[in-house]
């Protein structure tokens, strides 16, 4: 999916303004499809009713304030940001729920995902040069566990050492597991279409 500007940036209003709405009224905002229609055009209405996945991140001053989203498309991509900026603002189990006073320091970033891809590799070695070389988005699976990272995560955590380990931490799992375990791990990985305030 290839948006343009004027949807880009009309999602992320959407985004802002459904946090806005839920602090208002306590619920989800309804959209009708003129509306979208009306501010997207006939090409853009389509796109934003394309079933996509994404994910909302929302920081403070580059700290991170709370970031949810599907991997899988479940529903209309319009749908899915407002659902997703309402979560990462008050359903992150790592943070507070927000405050109407933090609204206005709150940057928000929406990625918008390629469906994930299992990627198969030989070893540890080429499973590293293989993550190396993208650096795409990356989801781990061992039996009930399960965590992802974004490709910006890279930004973070540049050695593919360190991106795993934290990766089987936010699974659950001990930060080596990914070495001890690597024939049971499954590993997939995506692309994001990012964009931002």
């Amino acid at each position: 999916m290839s948006l343009t500007k004027k949807e880009k940036q009309y999602l992320l209003k959407l985004a802002r303004r459904s946090i806005e709405y839920y602090l208002d009224s306590g619920s989800i905002l309804k959209l009708d499809d003129k509306e979208i229609k009306k501010e997207t055009g006939e090409d853009g209405f389509k796109k934003l009713k394309e079933m996509k996945g994404c994910f909302v991140t929302l920081t403070v001053h580059t700290a991170l304030r709370g970031c949810i989203g599907h991997l899988l498309p479940i529903q209309q991509l319009y749908k899915d940001v407002i659902e997703n900026a309402v979560n990462a603002a008050f359903q992150d189990p790592r943070f507070p729920p927000m405050v109407k006073r933090e609204l206005e320091d709150v940057h928000i970033e929406i990625s918008v995902l390629d469906i994930p891809k299992q990627l198969n590799y030989k070893d540890e070695k080429d499973l590293i040069e293989k993550l190396t070389k993208t650096k795409p988005g990356v989801i781990l699976k061992k039996g009930f566990h399960q965590s992802t990272f974004l490709p910006q995560v890279w930004g973070d955590l540049p050695e593919p050492e360190e991106f795993l380990s934290h990766l089987c931490m936010k699974a659950g799992l001990p930060p080596f597991e990914w070495k001890k375990s690597i024939e049971s791990i499954i590993f997939e990985v995506y692309g994001v279409e990012k964009f931002g305030e």
